[in-house]
């Protein structure tokens, strides 16, 4: 008689497993229909009444506004949920912990909203109160990708390698808990806050907040710099405009060119379109040795285009010109030091080219107080300098200062100089031309102008017979000493400046 009571309750639990699993089948589906103004598709639904209670799903799409010309906003391969009798008994209904597998998220790109009707504002009515509140998903292996706005973008996708929601339920905000690696550059990502509640007519409105951590970020897979990057800040705002601060360090940044390794430290302030990754930078603050730079701009896509330009507005104010040597080029030992300014258009277009054949620059420059740190270098400058003014002894020390200025372009590798002036004691030297950042070769070409005359600058029989050409290094304006047109060619080591005889016998 016992077995036969044990028997018919089975078979009632049994027929009302079934029961429940196609009652849920369609209350689910209505519920995430109305919450995720999606169509929704559920595979199969599996519910066991034998302690411990669990819910198994399989097979969940989820379309955004029933939509099939993009990818559906979630799918799910397999969920299954445990739920405690005593949380089936209060209002909302508790959760413990829900396992979602093979989750893949695409948000889709920001559309038109529709009118609201009845139902939207009684969806609106019911957003206090959850029917149910999840303890914890976990969501390991989640694949995220955000689609873009603009047509020819690529989208942005994100593997999310471990993820935990806290305190989940519609209508209300979670807490996440994520890691995932990063593409490139690649290195580990650890993120904690806030999401939601989801914005169902346009997922792109989503509020989020929270804190990260970005270590072991690998530069070289970019061509022609390396060091590895860490870094560290806080965000806020909605999926489509995040507000970021934060910091970075990286002790062993390297332009390859120049082979030197220097301690890289930055503050940044940007705004990140969370739906295609575009970034706005306002500003970012970099640290080297004894200079800062400046700069404010974007990385963001182009149409068509697969990858991200940088462009940027970038300002140096009193820095070092040894420093920018250093990063910049090869030789152990900086040419020249003094005080450095400059302001310069940087554009980085993408692609796998290395980076000094790619990097483009348009701006000016000024550097004061100049000295060379080659003693033969100065010493010559020096001596320069007196005899451009008349003094035609060879005492003195060589502690002369220099000063340069110029507009420059930097294109393929070639940097192009419009107005390059150096300014000495009794002299000023503007020239033109180009230099070939990887072959090193020199090609200049201008004028020097003088405070003396041409016979001023030395003594003796010389002196004498050069005042026989004084009138042809004059000039029809109210300059009295000599212009002397110039060239400046070869490899930058060894440089040969001559005179440029045609421009003279013009």
């Amino acid at each position: 008689m016992l077995a036969a009571g044990i028997a018919a309750v089975i078979l009632i639990l049994v027929g009302l497993e079934q029961y429940l699993s196609v009652y849920a089948h369609r209350r689910l589906i209505d519920a995430l229909k109305e919450h995720y103004q999606s169509d929704v598709q559920v595979g199969s639904i599996r519910i066991s009444l034998f302690p411990p209670f669990r819910a198994t799903l399989e097979g969940l799409e989820f379309r955004h506004h029933g939509r099939r010309d993009v990818p559906p906003l979630i799918t799910i391969r397999r969920a299954s949920a445990s739920v405690g009798i005593i949380g089936l008994l209060q209002s909302p209904k508790r959760v413990r912990e829900v396992t979602l597998e093979g989750l893949q998220i695409h948000i889709p790109p920001r559309g038109e909203k529709r009118p609201e009707d009845d139902r939207d504002h009684s969806r609106k009515e019911r957003q206090s109160r959850s029917p149910f509140v999840i303890g914890t998903i976990v969501a390991d292996g989640t694949k995220l990708m955000v689609l873009p706005r603009k047509s020819g973008k690529e989208p942005l996708e994100f593997d999310i390698r471990r993820l935990r929601l806290q305190a989940v339920g519609i209508y209300r905000p979670m807490e996440f808990d994520a890691e995932l690696r990063n593409a490139k550059p690649p290195g580990n990502i650890r993120s904690h806050g806030r999401f939601g509640p989801w914005a169902a007519d346009d997922p792109g409105e989503t509020p989020v907040s929270g804190d990260f951590t970005f270590k072991d970020a690998d530069l070289s897979v970019f061509h022609g710099i390396a060091g590895i990057l860490s870094s560290q800040g806080s965000y806020s705002g909605k999926l489509n405009r995040l507000e970021v601060q934060g910091t970075t360090d990286t002790p062993d940044f390297m332009v390859r060119n120049s082979g030197h390794a220097l301690d890289l430290k930055t503050e940044y302030s940007a705004t990140v379109d969370g739906t295609d990754g575009d970034t706005y930078l306002h500003p970012v603050t970099g640290h080297f040795l004894r200079s800062t730079v400046v700069a404010n701009g974007s990385v963001a896509g182009t149409p068509g285009v697969k990858g991200k330009t940088v462009a940027l507005d970038a300002t140096v104010e009193d820095g070092r010109v040894e420093d920018m040597l250093r990063l910049a080029v090869q030789s152990d030992q900086p040419a020249l030091t003094g005080s450095i300014s400059f302001r310069s258009k940087i554009v980085i277009p993408p692609g796998d080219a290395d980076i000094m054949d790619k990097l483009q620059l348009d701006g000016t420059f000024g550097v004061a107080s100049g000295h060379f740190t080659n003693s033969e270098t100065q010493q010559k400058v020096a001596t320069l300098s007196r005899r451009a003014q008349g003094d035609t002894e060879d005492a003195g020390g060589g502690n002369v200062a220099s000063k340069f200025a110029g507009a420059f372009v930097l294109h393929h590798g070639t940097l192009h100089f419009s107005h390059l002036r150096f300014t000495i004691p009794g002299a000023t030297i503007s020239l033109t031309g180009d230099y070939g950042m990887r072959s090193r070769e020199i090609d200049l070409t201008g004028e020097a102008r003088m405070e003396a005359k041409v016979s001023e600058m030395t003594t003796g029989v010389k002196s004498f017979f050069l005042k026989l050409v004084d009138p042809l290094f004059e000039k029809k304006d109210a300059h009295a000493g000599a212009v002397i047109p110039i060239h400046i060619h070869g490899d930058r080591s060894q440089p040969s400046v001559g005179l440029d005889l045609g421009k003279v016998l013009k």
